[in-house]
């Protein structure tokens, strides 16, 4: 900073941009200058060798307001040190690459082929060599992490967004095919280091790369099923960087395909039998009886296995009209409601976690959970949102395997790793009186009395469970308190409700076995199923259309006054009443399809229309009014086409 200041005062910049020649000329001046030293460890000598962080930070904030022969002087020692040094190999010399990769230098277009020297030698590094970079890059403070990931992130949509015309100052992408295989293995190897951090260095969502959207998602979905060899690349062996979106589309697109086979093998079976095909052979026709929901559901859903993969229509048994939608959506609603009432058995439900769990009571007919899974399958399938509140530890057992084994007889299905914090998510209160015990600085095996068998109480009958051979006569000690609390997590989690989530999990891949699977996170399964909890009104508002009024009708204003000033909770009540989901879709509100309608002469309640996303209102003259009646309806409501 000195040198700078003084710089500065005397407009001569030589000694720093000797500084700059020197230091970044080759990879040991680069270590030399900036490793910790002996005072900055206190002794400890152990880690002598490792990086001043704060240097590299301060250096480069330097940096980049010096003028800009200084800059160049400093990336072409840069290339000449990549050019040079080429074989990295040892645990300190490779630190010379992670100093680089903080350079903001590279944030600039005119940098990248440098760069991209840099990313190469990087991603060819053996894997002991990139298990270190992981490690040390834990290290780096969040802010500076951050921005190398968005530099890295920026040079790939470049790369990808160049048109190859005369004017592009980047080489033609035929001639640097290289250039986003080595950015993305980078990015996998920050990907990892923050998913090794504790806290999380970054969201896992911000790894997410938008410009990918665009690309052709399913020929990348089926180059990476049939890559062969280190050379070949798709963006799908690295799913952190695509968008849920995008991996949506892939699950789509794959479930399309499916579809098709599914419809084409129908209408081959029936030329073969010589019997005249039908239209309605191309779907998955579900004749339900209201009165008798759950069963004909159950029913029909056994009956129909081979056909699940085919698009979904449903029709209520002596009632006319045609499923554009409305009525699969109905049959969701009111099936997944009557599922998850108390007195059915299947689920119980915290109050303080808000939350449903499998029941661990024991169960003969597992029929139930199969069909609730296929319905979520069928619900992603095609594209519907539940109205269902799991634990996220539901979708990470989803996913363990998210391939089905082969054997599906005698292989293990469902059984994940849980901690602590997935049973709080369950067990609020049972969590903390956990964590009181490991807490607790006393006499464990005095003062708690506790053995490695536990009882638990289903439906009046109480029933005890040894945690571990013998365990009723194993006391439970400061020792083995860490062993008690993993095993009791582990038998309320996986081992109490293994056969009803086996079940489960067979019925949900039943509906959507698929290798794109492969690149879902339990947290995308859980916005696939159930949407996103972030709502914001005014976006709804902006896709509204109108029949019988338009943006600026009276009645319309009222409306959205009303609407925007209710809590957030009766926000979610009136989007459950009116779309059958509380949820926003994957994509934003710009993929819901909201329409209020006019009626006239009636004194009616704003009501939800049979076809769904649709609102019924007639010409309020009082925004009080309106939403008086707006809020008894939503109260009110036990169902839709009340009209």
């Amino acid at each position: 900073r000195e040198d700078v200041q003084t710089c500065k005062q005397q407009k001569r910049w030589t000694e720093l941009t000797n500084y700059f020649a020197i230091v970044f000329d080759n990879s040991s001046n680069l270590n030399a200058n900036f490793k910790k030293t002996d005072d900055e460890y206190e002794g400890d000598t152990k880690r002598r060798l490792e990086i001043n962080f704060s240097k590299v930070y301060s250096v480069y904030d330097l940096l980049v307001t010096l003028p800009i022969e200084v800059q160049k002087v400093t990336l072409r020692a840069i290339l000449n040190n990549l050019l040079r040094d080429r074989r990295l190999q040892s645990k300190d010399e490779i630190k010379a690459y992670i100093i680089l990769l903080l350079n903001p230098q590279f944030n600039h277009r005119n940098t990248y082929t440098i760069f991209a020297h840099l990313l190469r030698q990087i991603s060819v590094l053996k894997d002991v060599q990139h298990h270190y970079l992981v490690h040390t890059f834990k290290n780096i403070a969040q802010e500076k992490f951050r921005e190398m990931v968005k530099r890295i992130q920026r040079f790939i949509s470049a790369r990808l967004s160049l048109s190859n015309s005369k004017d592009d100052d980047l080489p033609p992408k035929s001639k640097c095919l290289w250039w986003i295989p080595s950015a993305t293995k980078i990015l996998a190897l920050l990907n990892a280091a923050s998913n090794l951090a504790t806290p999380q260095l970054m969201n896992y969502q911000e790894f997410y790369n938008p410009s990918l959207d665009h690309l052709d998602l399913l020929v990348e979905y089926y180059n990476w099923q049939c890559s062969t060899g280190p050379n070949c690349f798709s963006f799908c062996q690295y799913p952190f960087i695509l968008s849920l979106a995008a991996k949506r589309t892939i699950l789509q697109k794959d479930s399309e395909q499916q579809m098709v086979v599914m419809a084409r093998k129908s209408l081959v079976a029936k030329v073969q039998q010589h019997q005249v095909p039908e239209i309605g052979m191309l779907f998955l026709n579900l004749t339900i009886r209201r009165s008798h929901l759950v069963s004909d559901s159950l029913n029909e859903i056994a009956r129909k296995q081979m056909e699940l993969k085919k698009k979904l229509k449903v029709t209520f048994a002596g009632e006319p009209g045609l499923d554009m939608g409305g009525l699969t959506k109905e049959w969701f609603l009111l099936l997944t409601r009557q599922i998850f009432q108390a007195d059915f058995g299947m689920f119980t439900y915290d109050p303080v976690a808000r939350v449903y769990w499998f029941s661990c009571a024991p169960c003969d007919n597992l029929q139930e959970f199969n069909l609730v899974g296929a319905l979520m399958g069928l619900a992603v399938y095609n594209s519907v949102q539940l109205d269902i509140r799991f634990p996220p530890i539901v979708y990470k057992k989803l996913l363990s395997p998210a391939v089905v084994p082969p054997n599906v007889q005698k292989a293990v299905v469902g059984v994940t790793k849980a901690t602590l914090s997935d049973l709080k998510l369950v067990y609020p209160d049972l969590t903390n009186g956990l964590q009181e015990l490991l807490n607790y600085g006393g006499n464990v095996e005095e003062d708690m009395g506790a053995t490695f068998q536990i009882s638990h109480n289903v439906f009046g009958t109480t029933t005890t469970y040894d945690l571990k051979p013998g365990g009723a006569d194993i006391a439970v000690t400061a020792e083995n308190r860490d062993e008690y609390v993993q095993l009791y997590i582990d038998y309320l989690l996986n081992q109490s409700i293994y056969r009803q989530f086996q079940a489960f999990y067979h019925g949900f891949h039943s509906v959507c076995a698929s290798n794109a699977l492969i690149l879902l996170r339990p947290e995308e399964i859980e916005l696939l199923v159930c949407g996103s909890p972030a709502l914001d009104m005014n976006d709804l508002m902006k896709v509204t259309v109108y029949d019988g009024y338009n943006s600026e009708s009276e009645t319309v204003k009222y409306f959205w006054e009303v609407v925007t000033s209710l809590s957030g909770d009766v926000q979610k009540q009136l989007l459950l009443f009116a779309t059958g989901s509380d949820r926003v879709p994957v994509g934003g509100m710009q993929e819901m399809h909201f329409k209020i309608t006019r009626v006239e002469n009636v004194n009616m309640l704003p009501v939800s229309h049979t076809c769904f996303n649709q609102l019924v209102l007639p010409a309020y003259k009082s925004k009080k009014v309106l939403k008086q009646k707006l809020l008894v309806a939503i109260e009110n409501a036990e169902g839709f086409g009340l009209e």
